[in-house]
């Protein structure tokens, strides 16, 4: 009996030790990230930080100190404004941005807007699709991006005015959005940039659902889906909601009006603090990997360490329990994948 015992724990032992063994090997072929950027094996975590454009890569490495890992995704915004004196607002892939992406990917918003600019200068949709930003606006970051993936072999991902569900119809119709998307869309493969991951962005608000069916560009147009919902609570009065309430619904609504196969990106994540339950917040951010590994397609998860505009609507981690919490969030297998 005690030969049979030690001979079964020396099979399992052995057992084990394949199985350990093979997961490099795993890790290092099929989870490898796929043309369009994608995870095989799970998702990537990424993050919103607040910078200034001089000070993203100390900002980005204070981040990773504090979540304890470093970032997949680095997220950064763009207006469309021509670079005019040190203004660099409309300039993708800043100095910065490229030195951060040295290792890390990068998702750049690109939006119809010129920030505080003249009501003149702000760009509208059917503007953009008859090409008359081309000279100025589009065909210059086009070859930046250009220039960017011959130099260093990257790609990154692209989003045209994100949550364009609530830029309508100030900035035109959603049938003028459609059209100008393309023609972006267009104008960069007719320059032959072909680094970009084309990432359509929505708010997710499902009161919006013809909005968003009346905004896609269609499949061809797009490699990633994102949303962006959040436990806003008093911010905009809604009630506390869980991770789970703030992102299930609104993924079983792209996966059945939108698409069925597209990988979904978690473009911006994140939760209000509740001032009558300090703990209350790391609570929230604890329920986070067991929901996002049932979120079929989800590959990406960006978590916006910011504040929006008004009363209550500070969103970034507030203090160390939530700290602790995201720490835990970011260590998850789910969340941790071979990028190259």
């Amino acid at each position: 009996m005690i030969t049979s015992a030690a001979v079964v724990s020396a099979v399992l032992v052995a057992v084990l030790a394949l199985r350990n063994a093979s997961e490099p090997a795993r890790a290092d072929g099929e989870c490898r990230p796929t043309e369009l950027l994608e995870p095989p094996c799970g998702a990537w975590f990424g993050a919103f930080v607040p910078h200034e454009r001089a000070n993203l890569e100390e900002k980005v490495a204070a981040y990773e100190e504090q979540v304890g890992r470093k970032l997949d995704i680095v997220y950064t915004y763009h207006d469309m404004s021509l670079p005019e004196g040190t203004r660099r607002e409309g300039q993708l892939l800043s100095p910065e941005e490229q030195r951060v992406g040295e290792d890390h990917m990068l998702l750049l918003s690109w939006e119809s807007k010129w920030w505080g600019g003249t009501k003149e200068q702000q760009p509208r949709w059917e503007e953009i699709a008859a090409g008359d930003l081309d000279a100025t606006v589009i065909d210059v970051q086009a070859r930046r991006i250009k220039d960017y993936g011959r130099r260093t072999g990257k790609k990154v991902f692209l989003s045209f005015d994100l949550e364009m569900d609530t830029r309508t119809p100030a900035n035109g119709t959603p049938a003028q959005y459609v059209r100008a998307y393309r023609h972006i869309h267009d104008r960069f493969r007719e320059l032959g940039v072909d680094n970009v991951v084309w990432t359509w962005i929505i708010t997710g608000y499902l009161n919006h659902g013809d909005l968003f069916t009346g905004m896609y560009p269609g499949d061809g147009y797009v490699d990633w889906i994102g949303y962006n919902q959040y436990n806003y609570y008093r911010c905009h009065e809604t009630g506390w909601l869980t991770f789970e309430q703030t992102q299930t619904a609104t993924h079983e609504w792209i996966r059945e009006n939108i698409s069925a196969d597209k990988p979904l990106m978690l473009s911006e994540f994140g939760s209000a603090t509740d001032s009558a339950r300090p703990k209350r917040q790391a609570e929230w951010y604890a329920q986070v990997p067991p929901v996002l590994r049932d979120l079929e397609g989800v590959k990406a998860a960006l978590q916006w360490n910011h504040r929006d505009p008004g009363p209550h609507c500070d969103l970034t981690v507030a203090n160390e329990a939530a700290w602790e919490a995201l720490r835990k969030v970011a260590a998850d297998p789910h969340l941790n994948q071979p990028t190259g």
